[in-house]
């Protein structure tokens, strides 16, 4: 009886492989030529990625695809540097952190209460910059990353409507299914009114990502335990780690992600 619910489980997932492939074959013929010049844009895992985003809906996925590769051609976010947007990085606001999950997920800390910059188009370069670095440490098993979102020191002033509407574009439009979890650490009750605003910017599949955590809440603790090994978290956000980030040491981290990273044409 066993054997039959096994032997039927790996039919059905044979199945869902060989649907998904048809899939993937449709929208890369859909997609022509174009292809070859983002090869890894247009993977089998990559097509996948936009797939998911767009409910199987392979016209749409196609869509969506060529509007990614129109925006990585001119905009080359494999060719930003460290030394480019290091102005960015200066308080910490965001950081991939020196360990993952314990799923193996790249994690980036994002501290907007930081917020140094005011140009917008500067602070979504850094952005993306940060979004191809976590890929490129993600391990080869995985494909998304986790986003810890601390508000110490966070305020109305600290992040504008226009800013989160251009995160969640960029986030949504050009790296979809790449964010696996995004934990909002200790938002202030202020916060509700502003998430309220900007809520409808981001898709219902990318808000089902986001959870709130608060420090004094034993629910949030045993989350956070489960998802990360607490002697290697920050102890700003709970854990044991009393390291703080220090911008110089990172900076040389970078500087060398950034020779591995324009050694490859595109990773996405």
């Amino acid at each position: 009886m066993a054997s039959d619910k096994l032997q039927s489980s790996v039919v059905d997932k044979t199945s869902q492989n060989d649907e998904q492939q048809v899939k993937v074959n449709e929208v890369r013929e859909m997609i022509g030529s174009t292809a070859n010049e983002l090869p890894t844009l247009f993977s089998d895992a990559s097509i996948l990625r936009y797939l998911r985003a767009r409910k199987w809906n392979t016209k749409k996925a196609c869509q969506m695809l060529r509007e990614t590769a129109k925006w990585r051609m001119e905009y080359k976010p494999e060719q930003i540097c460290w030394d480019e947007i290091a102005h960015e990085a200066e308080t910490g606001k965001t950081y991939r952190s020196n360990y993952p999950d314990k799923y193996g997920r790249t994690v980036l800390v994002m501290r907007p209460g930081l917020q140094n910059t005011y140009s917008t188009s500067g602070q979504m370069k850094f952005l993306v910059y940060c979004m191809e670095n976590a890929i490129m440490n993600l391990p080869p098993s995985e494909e998304q990353m986790v986003w810890i979102i601390d508000f110490q020191g966070w305020n109305m002033s600290s992040v504008s409507i226009k800013t989160t509407r251009e995160t969640a574009r960029i986030l949504q439009d050009h790296y979809p299914e790449r964010l696996g979890q995004a934990i909002l650490y200790n938002p202030p009750k202020i916060f509700e009114s502003f998430w309220m605003l900007v809520k409808p910017f981001f898709e219902a599949r990318t808000s089902s990502k986001i959870k709130f955590v608060y420090s004094n809440d034993p629910e949030s603790q045993k989350f956070m335990g489960d998802l990360f090994d607490m002697e290697k978290l920050e102890s700003a956000l709970g854990g044991q780690n009393p390291k703080a980030f220090d911008c110089k040491e990172y900076g040389e981290t970078m500087r060398e992600d950034d020779k591995k990273i324009h050694s490859i044409s595109s990773v996405q």
